[in-house]
């Protein structure tokens, strides 16, 4: 065996006992600022007036805690867990209707590069801060239902989302793809996205740019790595010692 086909062989060695662990909105999917219109609905629904501090007060939040469970964002910006449920089905339900619309399309080179990882095998699992049946409708729009090993929502961890580690933690259990959590990698748009990772022990946590957080924000919240985007994810893979 020449020494490139070795490197090729070591290489695809190194990928095959990773488990990755992405995110979607913002990561994976483009959803041309839908969070916020959903939100703007599910809040008028509540009586929260547009225009209003209180409405930009609660926006404010939401648009900051990207990346965490919906319906614990509601929990803090509505109090009581009646009103934080309403809210929660409010937004999924709008939400629903924006993506059956056709609003929300993959980002470019996503699909590549999950197929890649696959392909190098890798196990990679699609995680969402959304209730399944959001997570399902934007996999259906997408014709993704078939393209991750596994996918993930807050309740199939226990009900907690990010920034709690119990999604990642999750895949590595329910794969059974590596032996250690060092050999897992979380990429993700947001803070609670990096700080979930880091809390679940992973090797690497790839924060990318295509989404809510900034390259400072993403490193200050535990990125190893910061990328332009999820298609820089397989060449960081393989290129790993």
């Amino acid at each position: 065996m020449s020494d490139s086909d070795s490197s090729i062989t070591h290489a695809t060695d190194v990928t095959r006992r990773k488990l990755v662990v992405l995110d979607m909105a913002g990561t994976t999917v483009a959803d041309g600022g839908l969070v916020e219109r959903a939100f703007e609905q599910a809040a008028e629904r509540l009586g929260v007036e547009p225009g209003t501090p209180d409405h930009a007060e609660k926006l404010r939040y939401v648009l900051d805690t990207m990346g965490e469970s919906k319906i614990s964002v509601f929990r803090h910006l509505f109090g009581t867990e009646e009103l934080a449920r309403r809210a929660n089905s409010a937004f999924e339900e709008a939400y629903g209707a924006l993506v059956d619309g056709g609003l929300v399309t993959p980002l470019p080179g996503a699909r590549a590069a999950i197929e890649q990882l696959r392909a190098e095998g890798c196990t990679v699992v699609l995680t969402t801060g959304f209730a399944r049946v959001t997570q399902d409708a934007i996999l259906d729009a997408l014709g993704w239902q078939d393209l991750a090993d596994l996918t993930l929502c807050p309740a199939d961890a226990g009900g907690r989302g990010r920034p709690y580690p119990d999604m990642v933690l999750t895949a590595f259990l329910r794969t059974g793809a590596v032996a250690d959590v060092r050999d897992v990698v979380v990429a993700g748009d947001t803070a609670y996205d990096m700080l979930s990772g880091r809390r679940a022990g992973a090797g690497t946590v790839a924060g990318v740019l295509t989404g809510a957080h900034d390259r400072a924000a993403l490193a200050e919240h535990g990125a190893t790595h910061v990328l332009a985007s999820v298609a820089e994810l397989p060449p960081l893979l393989l290129e790993s010692p």
